[in-house]
């Protein structure tokens, strides 16, 4: 969710910056932009294993207990799920999907940084039929071991089924760790068993060996084992005008980075194969990304960092000199 004035400062500078990577050729999982006129606000994404080249989704705040499934070949809008059983959402900002086939739904976003003292998580199975329906979700009340706090990311391990979330705050944010087994009959604590920096949105890998998170201007992949973090390494990511969501695609060989606002563009980084600068090769079996293609012709992901520390001066004049005015 849109929280600070940099955010919408950097909108504007990031279109100026350069362009998105170009899509990864025909067929499903390629670079899309999402065409329903509802879907304003994406905030989450998650690859459909049921379904090749579609894509979950939903808006984050002020739109219901909806979830859209996508057509990446299309960006078209192919079935609008209504979550039944639960309360109203206040502010959905992930989701992703269970070794158990089902889907997660985080409502975790606290903008007020500890205005709520529990936030949500929905779940329910992933439709075998791409349709309109109305499903019941089973809601899970959840709280953090340190206190109330925001999150924007919901990380579901594809091996243990585990659900882990990454808070968000300026000065950095924690992973925590909810119980082997979430429960309704009583609250689920989640406890803090790592640091990570500024986060929107996080995915691990399909073999679970690494965790990618994604912020505003960068991304980051960590080693992940036995429900902790390893080495970490830089990610290339797209430059985007409100930077949300990440996700793998279902067979691990790319990552789709998505972004916020009207016909918000879903950009593909391939996983290269070969292991490349920044990481050691993925894991047997696809799926351990390590390191990762542009996906565009030349380098468009190149200076991620320093566009965004270039971006964050700007806006900071930008305030500066209203300040002045208002002085004058």
């Amino acid at each position: 969710m849109r929280s600070y004035l940099t955010v919408s400062g950097a909108a504007a500078l990031l279109l100026l910056a350069g362009a998105a990577p170009a899509t990864a050729g025909d067929g499903a999982d390629r670079s899309f932009t999402i065409e329903d006129p509802r879907i304003t606000e994406s905030s989450g994404l998650a690859a459909s294993r049921i379904h090749p080249g579609v894509y979950w989704t939903h808006n984050d705040s002020d739109d219901g207990p909806y979830v859209y499934a996508v057509d990446s070949r299309t960006g078209k809008t192919v079935a609008t799920i209504t979550m039944k059983g639960v309360g109203r959402p206040r502010d959905v900002e992930a989701i992703s999907l269970g070794p158990d086939g089902n889907l997660y739904v985080g409502d975790i976003g606290d903008n007020l940084n500890g205005s709520w003292d529990h936030v949500w998580i929905y779940r329910f199975p992933e439709p075998k039929q791409l349709k309109d329906a109305t499903v019941r979700a089973t809601q899970f009340d959840v709280k953090y071991a340190d206190g109330p706090r925001n999150a924007e990311a919901l990380m579901v391990h594809p091996a243990t089924g585990r659900v882990y979330i990454a808070s968000k705050n300026e000065d950095g944010g924690g992973l925590y760790e909810g119980p082997a087994k979430l429960t309704t009959g009583a609250t689920n604590v989640f406890r803090r068993v790592g640091e990570v920096p500024w986060v929107t949105d996080g995915a691990f890998s399909p073999d679970g060996k690494e965790l990618v998170l994604r912020s505003y201007f960068s991304a980051r992949a960590y080693a992940f084992g036995n429900g902790r973090l390893g080495a970490d390494h830089a990610v290339r990511a797209p430059l985007q005008r409100q930077a949300e969501s990440v996700t793998y695609t279902a067979d691990g060989s790319a990552l789709m980075f998505g972004s916020e606002g009207e016909r918000s563009d879903v950009v593909r980084v391939d996983v290269r194969s070969d292991g490349g600068d920044g990481g050691t090769s993925p894991s047997k079996g696809g799926g351990g990304a390590s390191s990762f293609a542009g996906g565009g012709s030349g380098d468009g992901t190149k200076g991620s960092t320093l566009v965004g520390a270039l971006v964050l001066a700007a806006v900071g004049a930008l305030v500066l000199m209203r300040r002045r005015r208002g002085r004058g």
